[in-house]
Formats: structure tokens, sequence, C-alpha cells
């Protein structure tokens, strides 16, 4: 067995958290029936990972076979990464008609002509996407098994959602994507999460989207007719009309997952009392982040509570719609930042 597969199956191991530990071994397949018998799930995970270790080197394991395990771990557990959303276009006529097999080749045979140490893992996947990992080496050095790029194609779509890619690698894995999939450019659309299900929500529209019929008002301004039945049925009747606004902007079901919005302003200061910051030439720089478990449900239920004000910027309320949630706001009015493929 090579010198770096059991450091590499003992990180794997260590991150399958023990109630999944015994499904996911089954579905990799590598250990025999027996061996599974022999394992008992009950014990630590320190004594239950060094019977499968043994179990693997009297297998003969290889670098492969971790890779497979790494694979379905993760696909398994998507949210533990960070995903960042691309875009193809400039698609040939039958780029939509994808054969499994001949981008699978295009692929591999394309990064590994632009880089002679790369280890690349591929599965295709129930729900029509296909899972790529790419581990990263160079011309003198192996692949680093620890520190993969992911990579996960959503068939028939132009999206592309990737993970743990650093700016050296970008422009090897954008020319094997572009040349696989038979499209001309791909670049990054300013989306980012940890919801791997939500991002693809956003871009495909799978999820209740909200049509407004009218413009909001400001609850304060909205007519209404006179009321007479005390403070708790005016309190009801703002509590209705706040889910009302909150239904209006962001639908009636549940919000796909993002944890942060990011706001870069790039905008001149503006304050006739602090003259030092106004008669600056170049823009004043900063950034806004709003960060929650689920940004869009936490600023629907500030908006049903009143906490917001209404109605919500449609800075706020459009990054459904727009399916960004990273934007610059410039002289010009808000829009996303430039950004070169991956």
């Amino acid at each position: 067995m090579e010198d770096s597969v059991i450091p590499f199956l003992e990180k794997t191991l260590q991150r399958i958290p023990s109630s999944s530990l015994k499904s996911i071994l089954n579905e990799w397949g590598f250990l025999s029936a027996e061996q599974l018998q022999d394992l008992h799930f009950q014990q630590s995970k320190h004594i239950l990972h060094n019977k499968v270790l043994a179990f693997c080197e009297e297998n003969g394991m290889r670098i492969r076979h971790v890779i497979q395990l790494d694979m379905i771990y993760n696909h398994e557990y998507p949210n533990k990464r960070n995903w960042s959303v691309y875009q193809f276009s400039g698609q040939e006529d039958d780029a939509l008609v994808l054969n499994m097999t001949e981008f699978s080749q295009k692929f591999k045979v394309n990064l590994k002509d632009l880089l002679r140490h790369v280890s690349i893992g591929m599965k295709k996947c129930e729900d029509d996407a296909v899972w790529i990992r790419v581990a990263w080496g160079d011309n003198f050095t192996k692949p680093n098994q620890f520190k993969p790029t992911y990579v996960v194609y959503q068939l028939q779509t132009p999206y592309v959602f990737i993970s743990n890619l650093n700016v050296k690698h970008r422009p090897l894995l954008s020319q094997a994507l572009v040349i696989a999939t038979k499209h001309d450019e791909i670049k990054e659309i300013q989306l980012r999460g940890r919801c791997l299900k939500s991002l693809k929500d956003l871009v495909l529209r799978r999820y209740k989207q909200s049509f407004q019929t009218h413009q909001l008002k400001p609850l304060q301004e909205r007519n209404s007719p006179e009321r007479d039945q005390g403070i708790v049925h005016e309190h009801a009747k703002r509590l209705a009309d706040l889910k009302e606004v909150a239904t209006q902007t962001f639908g009636d079901g549940p919000l796909p997952k993002l944890e942060t919005a990011v706001f870069k302003l790039e905008t001149k200061f503006k304050d006739p009392e602090n003259r030092i910051l106004t008669n600056r030439p170049e823009p004043f720089r900063c950034a806004v982040k709003f960060s929650s478990p689920s940004f869009l449900e936490s600023l629907k239920s500030l908006v049903t509570l009143g906490v917001a004000s209404t109605p919500v910027s449609p800075l706020l309320s459009s990054i459904p719609q727009k399916a960004r949630n990273h934007f610059v706001i410039s002289e010009r009015g808000p829009g996303v930042p430039p950004t070169p493929g991956p």
C-alpha cells in the first residue's frame, strides 16, 4: 500500500459522522460483506477506524479507492463545503446532448495535457449531476489529496458549482470544462453559499417565487378604514399587513438557503458636514455584509415582525430573482463585479 494512502484514509474517516459511517462504507463497496459484519458500529470511533484501516490494508487499498470514499462523503454532505456558481455561455449546437464518456475523456485528457501531476475522480449521480474531484499537483510534486477542488456540473444546464478553487488553477479548470462541455466561455456569477441544493434552486428557479402585482407602499402610508375595536385589533391588523408585505416580497413558500449577502460600495461620499471625504475625487469604498444561517428567511421574518422597514429595498428583495448575493454599488447603480473565469 502506498505511503500516502493511510493518512489520506484516516483523514477521510475522521470527517464521516458515526451515524453515517455504516451506510457510507456499504455504498463504498471496498470491504467485503464479512468484513462489514465484523465491524461493531457502537464501538468508539478510534477502535472502529483502526479496524477499518486493518481491513483496507488486508484488501490492498490504493489511492483511487480512498478518492471514491471521499467523493461519496462529499456527495452525502455537500454543505460542509463553500460553493461558487459559474455559468457557461456560447454553446455549440450539440452542447446539451452530452455524452458522458466523451465528456469524461475530453476533460481528463485536456487537464492532464496542461498539468503533469493531477488526480481526477468523476461520478455521475442520480440527480443528473456530474461530480468531479480534482487534486492538484504540478510538474514536480504529486497531487495534494487533502485539498481537492470539487466541481458539480448540472447536466442539460449552463451551470457548474465549484468548491475550493484557487486562482492558480482557475484557467486550467476553465479550459478543461469549456472544451468538455462544448461551450465558448465560463464565468462566475457572484452567487456563493454552503447549501448546494439552494444554489441550484436559485439559478434553476426551482422554488416558489413571488410575483408582485403592484408597487408596495410603506405600511404607515397604506389606506385602511377607520377602526375603533381597540389596540388588540389594531395590532392584529398590523401583523396581517406585515405578513402580506413579506409574502408579496418573498413568496409564501420556503426560501433557498443563503448564509451571506455582500454589497461593495464604490460611490462618492456625500455629506455637507464632512468636506474632507466629500471633496475626495476617488470613490468611497467599503463593504456591507449580512450573515445568517438562512439570510433570506431571516430577512422575511424581520419584515413579518415589523423590525425591518417596508417596502424592502430592491437590493435585498431582488436577491432570489437575480440569483446573486455579491454586488458592487457604484455611481452607475448596483451590479456584479467583473470576474475572470474560474
